[in-house]
């Protein structure tokens, strides 16, 4: 009856020593981690890793152990985590940015802590938790420094990775404040994980990514990011990322080629339109959901678009176009403002833009 009642604990603690001595858990999800490391431990060389469909159709990948441990060795190196370690596992464990952290934690020999992947990891742990690092979401910072339970704890994660999706303007002014350090990361599935840290805090803040050691880079034709190294099994990698190299082994992020709109004969970034009226809706403290997108248009070719998620307040079309052309230039001012009911989502949690905008369109003209 006891190993029933710690099964179901909120957390579950491990290493690669205390592994050996551990019966499977009872808890689903615990057991799902369970099973990972025991085929890691076996030496299993082949590994599938499910994309998170944010870009295109979700597809699974097939990677080798090489290219993960490789992996979890650069992380380790950039942000000196030595042996002993003690991280704190809250990504979903079935997508390679918590996959990895178990990775992580057999190979540079950590102390794991593992939760369920939730809002807030801090209102499932004890309040004498205290971590080295974790890898999180920016969702799960936001909440964590939002709840008067927990935002005085946050110091407890130690250094914090972000990545999943863009860190917004109050979360990045809450960040400035933080003491524990914070970086950005820039990675896909295809690249095992991050392959690019960007520091959010602190007297080493940058407005550029670092690439990790031993990863070659380069852009193509379109201006797109490639990258290369012992995680990619030194294989190509080509993106659709736009990028501008500021260094040997530095870039800053300017926006998906596939979030590129030609309007009257001018290119517009997406990506970078979005970035700027986040500044107007942060000033306008509208916190409601929004991304540009873009309709056909017969004298444009494409014009562009501003879809906002329905809050308890909005503010009329005409009211919130007139504050963005205040703040940004006539191309990258929307001709249009539609406010959807509902924002469709990845399985990572992150906005499915084409189908949102599809459904939009699809209740509008009936």
């Amino acid at each position: 009856m006891k190993q029933e009642e710690s099964a179901f604990d909120s957390n579950w603690y491990t290493n690669k020593e205390l592994l050996q001595k551990q019966s499977r858990p009872l808890q689903p999800y615990f057991a799902k981690a369970f099973d990972f490391i025991q085929l890691w431990l076996s030496g299993k060389e082949q590994f599938e890793l499910q994309t998170s469909g944010s870009t295109g159709t979700p597809k699974i990948i097939r990677v080798t152990r090489k290219q993960l441990s490789s992996s979890a060795a650069m992380t380790g190196k950039a942000l000196d985590l030595r042996p002993g370690t003690k991280a704190l596992v809250a990504l979903n464990v079935e997508y390679v940015a918590g996959l990895m952290m178990l990775v992580r934690g057999m190979e540079l020999n950590w102390d794991l802590t593992i939760v369920e992947p939730v809002s807030n990891p801090l209102l499932v742990l004890g309040e004498s938790k205290q971590f080295d690092f974790t890898a999180l979401v920016p969702m799960q910072l936001t909440a964590a420094l939002k709840d008067n339970q927990t935002f005085g704890r946050v110091n407890s994660f130690g250094k914090i990775l972000l990545g999943g999706a863009p860190v917004g303007i109050a979360l990045a002014e809450k960040i400035s404040t933080m003491d524990n350090p914070v970086y950005q990361s820039y990675g896909m599935t295809e690249t095992v994980s991050h392959v690019a840290l960007k520091r959010l805090n602190g007297s080493d803040i940058k407005d550029e990514y670092s690439f990790l050691p031993e990863v070659n880079a380069g852009i193509d034709s379109r201006g797109c990011l490639y990258v290369s190294g012992p995680m990619t099994n030194f294989e190509k990698i080509q993106t659709n990322d736009l990028i501008e190299l500021t260094g040997e082994s530095a870039f800053k992020w300017l926006g998906r080629i596939d979030n590129v709109i030609n309007s009257g004969g001018v290119k517009i970034i997406l990506d970078r339109v979005d970035e700027q009226i986040a500044k107007v809706f942060y000033e306008l403290n509208y916190k409601a959901t929004f991304y540009c997108w873009y309709q056909p248009d017969e004298k444009l070719g494409q014009k562009l678009i501003l879809i906002v998620e329905k809050t308890g307040k909005n503010f009329a079309e005409q009211k919130l176009l007139e504050e963005i052309r205040k703040a940004v230039s006539v191309y990258q001012t929307p001709k249009h403002v539609y406010f959807a009911n509902k924002f469709f989502k990845t399985q990572t949690d992150k906005i499915d833009k084409r189908r949102t905008a599809e459904m939009l369109f699809t209740s509008i003209n009936g």
